[in-house]
């Protein structure tokens, strides 16, 4: 860090270190709980080929991402937490902002050379990078998804996904937006072709960064019209019409598929 002078002497400015190992972030651990380290000098020695982010400052104090190859023998009072559950230990403007670092750590580690020429890339802002030799310009690129909740009546549309890290959880169905389409019509082709279902009344409903390691989930809810549910077999193992009375496992609150089941359940309260 640089040091800054004031009033006639040199002061360390104190720094937010998001640190990562993998898909992990070292947090500070205490009996208060989780805490994103703070201090004048990164808790873990910075080499200088060591990957490293400026992030913007979090209620004026600067923040920097850097990443570790290997896990440091003395953890200083720390534990490794991963980036998907520091969700429920972190305040949100930390949980955001150690997303941000590991999209922006990740965009680094995967354009230090041209994909036209090859040459070595080198760093123009923050957040963009230029060939040393052709001079193209490169940005760190977000892969939009939609994610949608229908409505039957009083009951929604849960699937299970074969990706599922739990086995008993149902969700909504979702997919990646393919080039040339609209998100209205992303939303009709996934519903078609992973349920075999038509619907309407497509309307926005929220979206949430998702870091994993670059998206963006773009939320819907819409209507049910017709069709007889035909699953994906590539990519569902189940899916079902389901009450409030009756719903299965469902996803975590940090995401954004819980917050449009949470509506739907406040809706028919």
């Amino acid at each position: 860090m640089t040091p800054k002078k004031h009033e006639g002497y040199m002061k360390i400015e104190k720094t937010y270190w998001f640190v990562f190992i993998s898909n992990s972030l070292f947090l500070q651990h205490d009996e208060s709980g989780y805490h994103v380290p703070c201090s004048a000098e990164p808790p873990f020695p910075l080499k200088e080929w060591t990957p490293r982010q400026e992030l913007p400052p979090i209620d004026g104090t600067p923040c920097v991402a850097y990443s570790l190859s290997t896990p440091p023998t003395d953890l200083k009072g720390m534990a490794t937490v991963g980036l998907r559950e520091s969700w429920g230990v972190l305040p949100r403007a930390f949980y955001n902002m150690a997303g941000k670092g590991a999209e922006l750590l990740y965009w680094d580690s995967i354009t230090r050379y041209c994909g036209v020429c090859g040459a070595p890339m080198r760093r123009t802002t923050v957040i963009s990078k230029q060939c040393t030799n052709c001079g193209r310009e490169v940005w760190p690129q977000v892969n939009p998804a939609i994610i949608v909740r229908i409505r039957r009546g009083d009951e929604i549309l849960l699937v299970h996904a074969k990706n599922f890290r739990r086995n008993e959880m149902y969700g909504l169905v979702a997919g990646f937006v393919e080039t040339g389409e609209t998100l209205e019509e992303c939303v009709r082709r996934e519903v078609a072709e992973e349920v075999g279902l038509e619907i309407d009344n497509i309307q926005y409903f929220g979206s949430q960064p998702w870091p994993y390691p670059s998206g963006i989930m773009i939320g819907f809810t819409a209507d049910y019209v017709s069709g007889q549910m035909h699953l994906q077999a590539e990519e569902l193992s189940r899916g079902g019409w389901f009450d409030r009375h009756h719903l299965p496992p469902i996803p975590d609150k940090m995401s954004i598929a819980r917050q449009l089941i949470d509506d739907y359940l406040a809706e028919i309260d």
